[in-house]
């Protein structure tokens, strides 16, 4: 399916310290970044990928995810743009996203990381208030902060995300709304707001902190999306708000259903391939288990062609966190089935008040946003 966007993300395992509410494939850094070595076995991930099916078409964007990418190097984030672009074409709109810990920001990688061709980051802040910052296990305070902001404007990005959490240990209404009214004085293009969750296998949930109860975090969000509308960030997404043009095209690659290639440790892929359908991968998540196998079948820790039956929930899961949901064509699209199958499971969302059809489109109402995973049951097999 030519038509499908095509993305990479490739994901950096190492953290300077875990927090103890993350639930990602990230692993407290033990000496040195080996980073000569990892972006070789980043390299030989993706050659074996491109072995697998190769990739006429562009980028539409990459992303570096973790763990903490900002503590490799511009070098090596330099070394590894240009191999992928002798290996693949990119659109010449492409986006290029960095997450960046405030905690480990620093002035001239940042300025390397813009000359390599990274051309959005993607801030950590999480909170601007000191208590809570600590009990998140962060490792920077408000000023780092701010601080990086100022690093990454220097160094010419004009495209920065700061990722912001509510509902955080002992946190009041009043202290929300401080975090939003100073994420915003930082005028970010795009803002990821979003609840704090306890996560399974995470330090918090073996160990719950005191954290608001249900209606005081609903209280927080519609608070947060009030201010952030005011300051002009639009809703798109559960948790994503931009201003006008600054969606993150990355992540709108997922939500959409376009496929994506999957390289480091713990990374997750999903292609379009002929004669198998959607198969998605995952890689081995420990980093001297990858580092040892990257570039062979043994890397792949999970293979599998996503089952017919499956699809329509799978496309759901990703379309219906958009607030403008998604055309009938486009599922049609990237499924590669017809909007039939979906007749169902649509007609018994608009009974309940969680969809609304209009034509070719279709959109979660507010009721439908606010309780996403009653909706999305409803696409289950």
């Amino acid at each position: 399916m030519p038509s499908i966007p095509l993305a990479l993300y490739a994901h950096f395992p190492w953290c300077v310290r875990k927090c103890p509410y993350c639930d990602f494939n990230s692993h407290t850094l033990r000496g040195e970044v080996p980073e000569d070595a990892y972006i070789d076995a980043l390299l030989r991930d993706l050659d074996w990928e491109l072995a697998q099916a190769p990739e006429a078409r562009p980028l539409c964007s990459i992303f570096f995810g973790g763990g903490t990418p900002s503590l490799f190097s511009g070098r090596a984030l330099a070394r590894l743009l240009d191999a992928i672009a002798a290996r693949l074409s990119c659109a010449p709109d492409v986006e290029i996203t960095l997450e960046a810990n405030p905690g480990t920001a620093d002035a001239q990688n940042f300025a390397d990381y813009r000359k390599a061709g990274v051309n959005r980051l993607s801030i950590g802040v999480q909170s601007l208030n000191p208590f809570h910052l600590e009990a998140l296990g962060r490792i920077h305070g408000p000023d780092e902060a701010h601080r990086a902001v100022d690093y990454a404007r220097r160094a010419g990005f004009d495209n920065i995300n700061l990722d912001l959490m509510f509902a955080l240990p002992r946190q009041t209404l009043e202290q929300a709304r401080a975090d939003v009214d100073g994420v915003c004085a930082l005028a970010p293009e795009h803002v990821s707001y979003y609840h704090l969750t306890l996560e399974p296998n995470t330090e918090f949930h073996r160990h719950p902190p005191p954290v608001p109860d249900s209606d005081l975090a609903c209280a927080m969000l519609e608070q947060g999306q009030q201010l952030l509308a005011q300051r002009g960030y639009a809703q798109y997404e559960v948790s994503a708000y931009a201003r006008p043009g600054r969606p993150a095209r990355h992540n709108l690659n997922y939500w959409e259903f376009g496929d994506y290639l999957g390289i480091g440790a713990g990374a997750h892929g999903k292609r379009t391939v002929a004669g198998r359908g959607v198969v998605r991968h995952a890689k081995h998540k420990h980093p001297k288990s990858y580092l040892d196998a990257a570039g062979t079948p043994a890397a792949l820790q999970e293979n599998k062609a996503v089952a017919a039956a499956d699809l329509p929930f799978e496309f759901a899961m990703n379309a219906l966190r958009l607030n403008q949901g998604f055309p009938l064509a486009l599922y049609e699209e990237r499924t590669g089935q017809d909007r039939a199958v979906l007749r169902n499971p649509l007609g018994r969302a608009q009974a309940q008040g969680l969809l609304d059809v209009q034509g070719e489109r279709v959109r979660p109402t507010a009721l439908g946003r606010a309780h996403l995973n009653a909706l999305l049951t409803l696409f289950l097999p």
